[in-house]
């Protein structure tokens, strides 16, 4: 019974990170004059948000940067939020 209650709590945090990712850049979705982001404005800023925090991830078990066809297959992936 634990061990079930324990791979939940995981599960909880890990799907609880991915939702995060994009709310931390919505949050920083906003102009020089404070007011949020709108349209083609926020799309584009959304798009490098993501990409930037996923590239940061991109890198192989053993620490080395992905590069490649994993790296492309890691960021299709990642920015989904899969």
């Amino acid at each position: 019974m634990k061990r079930i209650f324990l791979a939940a709590v995981i599960a909880t945090f890990a799907a609880g990170s991915a939702f995060a990712q994009d709310a931390s850049c919505e949050t920083k979705a906003v102009g020089k004059d404070g007011k949020p982001l709108a349209g083609a404005a926020k799309t584009s800023f959304m798009k490098k948000c993501t990409t930037d925090a996923c590239a940061s991830k991109a890198v192989s078990a053993d620490g080395k940067k992905l590069s490649g066809a994993a790296k492309t297959s890691f960021m299709k992936k990642c920015q989904s939020g899969a």
